[in-house]
């Protein structure tokens, strides 16, 4: 048996919102709409995570955006703290050569 075409993200959207509000059970839904159960479940449960954007994204895990926002949090955590140390050793050497800073305790 072919697999049914994909939903659109408004009508999973109004289906578990129907489920939710108590207007239908999931099994309910599954049938009317000719696919799992299981897959009702993941769409509640995608919704519930990421409202609307799940499940227009289709993807259990973070999106393409937000994974690239995490990857570029952490370059930029790294490139921070490499700043920092290199910060703290400008400000030795400089006391080294100029003394003790007025601002240093």
């Amino acid at each position: 048996m072919p697999r049914p075409p994909a939903l659109a993200a408004e009508e999973k959207t109004r289906i578990v919102l129907s489920i939710l509000a108590g207007e239908t059970t999931v099994a309910e839904a599954a049938r009317r709409v000719k696919v799992s159960e299981q897959s009702i479940g993941t769409w509640k449960r995608q919704f519930l995570e990421a409202g609307r954007a799940g499940l227009a994204s289709g993807k259990n895990g973070p999106s393409t955006r937000e994974a690239q926002l995490e990857a570029e949090v952490a370059d930029l955590t790294t490139a921070l703290g490499e700043a920092a140390v290199e910060l703290r050793v400008w400000k030795k050497s400089a006391e080294g050569r100029l003394g003790p800073s007025k601002t240093s305790r």
